[in-house]
């Protein structure tokens, strides 16, 4: 049997589980369904929909062409990527899953890297954010700010050296020619600026209406994954293969001499970083440092929704999805690694003679006042975008 034959077997039998699956569970799939909705509309629209609206922009308008110049003494030697590729990670890091991806897209369509760059570029532009790794996870999960400090520096740490494992992926292509490299850094960023913003024809209007256009169609893709993903795992769960699989992955944990009763957990993050998340937090009996190795793993793994939102992203483009599969994993390994070096040098240290800024992660610090005003106004700023969205779509549909 061929291997494109094989693939459509498994492919329509696998769609055939899960039509069967939600017919037999319905109110399991609906409930599931509610739980993605809610995370979706009330955390992740409000929160990238402002990204990716401005980073279109400054794309069209020529800043991270500008920024990239700038960057690209420090991108190159370290990275082998160009200097737009400081924009996308610093961007990545902030606004959190998949803003990289859709940004190293985008600069791949706009000829701005070859197909190499733009592959080791996705692999480490890619983390949650540390509104989600602080707000959803150390506290409304956990009740423990300072379990943020430890989980956001294992996190970066983790994606850091990936970066500088991926600069010795592929091979190196013929550069084009540049321009002459003593003339004044700035003078060479504000050329390629006024080139770029020259070269756009659009006017503002219709500029800022496409940035709409497209940010909320990805933002709607990322929900379908979301909720998609959501009902998956509550299935396989109901059919008690969560639990199968967790007994297999309880054998890999005590290789590792991690507890057991962490095994379920893990596989449920492994398909959504939040189910995952709060199921590692509810775990009793497990000493806080094994279930923040754990949550280290579920947040640099990604879950496969947030995998399968990137490789539909890069789909639209000739760059691979392997390379960014193999770096999650990669990533997992290591930001557990880095947590459990970190655990006592940083969260006891920090617990005890707070070395961290502690009003920053507290209760009524910055970081949970802003999570909780983001929870509260998310589902209003979604619903009032969607009008937005729709009424620009109908009137160009009209202008057709």
């Amino acid at each position: 049997m061929s291997r494109s034959r094989f693939k459509t077997i498994v492919l329509a039998l696998a769609a055939t589980f899960i039509a069967v699956s939600l017919v037999s569970f319905p109110q399991e799939s609906v409930n599931a369904s509610k739980q993605g909705l809610k995370i979706w509309w009330g955390t992740v629209f409000p929160s990238l929909l402002p990204f990716f609206i401005i980073c279109e922009l400054l794309i069209n308008f020529g800043v991270v062409k500008f920024i990239g110049v700038i960057l690209e003494p420090l991108m190159k030697p370290l990275f082998k990527v160009p200097g737009v590729g400081g924009f996308v990670w610093a961007m990545g890091m902030v606004s959190g899953f998949p803003t990289g991806a859709r940004l190293t897209v985008l600069l791949r369509q706009e000829k701005q890297l070859s197909k190499v760059e733009a592959e080791r570029l996705v692999c480490f532009t890619n983390s949650s954010s540390p509104l989600f790794i602080i707000g959803a996870v150390s506290i409304s999960f956990f009740h423990n700010a300072q379990l943020g400090a430890v989980l956001i520096l294992s996190h970066y740490l983790g994606n850091i050296c990936i970066g500088l494992m991926m600069r010795f992926y592929g091979k190196e292509q013929p550069q084009d020619p540049k321009e002459a490299r003593d003339e004044a850094l700035l003078r060479r960023a504000f050329s390629a600026l006024h080139t770029t913003r020259m070269k756009e024809k659009r006017p503002i209007g219709k500029l800022l209406g496409d940035a709409v256009i497209s940010s909320v169609h990805t933002l709607l893709m990322i929900g379908g994954f979301i909720i998609l993903f959501s009902v998956i795992n509550r299935l396989l769960s109901s059919l008690h293969i969560t639990q199968f699989l967790g007994e297999l992955v309880a054998y890999a944990l005590r290789l590792f001499h991690l507890p057991e009763a962490l095994s379920t957990p893990l596989i449920s993050g492994l398909f959504e970083i939040t189910l995952g998340g709060q199921m590692t937090s509810q775990v009793q009996g497990v000493s806080l440092m094994h279930k923040a190795i754990i949550i280290s793993f579920i947040l640099a793994f990604s879950g496969l929704s947030v995998q399968a939102q990137v490789a539909s992203l890069l789909a639209q483009s000739d760059i691979s999805f392997k390379p960014f599969f193999v770096s999650r994993i990669i990533h997992g390994f290591l930001a557990g690694f880095f947590t459990f070096l970190l655990w006592e040098p940083v969260y006891h240290a920090n617990s005890s003679a707070h070395v961290l800024p502690v009003s920053l992660f507290a209760q009524e610090g910055w970081f949970y006042g802003n999570f909780l005003t983001l929870m509260n106004i998310g589902p209003a700023l979604t619903i009032i975008t969607l009008m937005i969205y729709i009424i620009i779509f109908i009137k160009r549909m009209k202008n057709v």
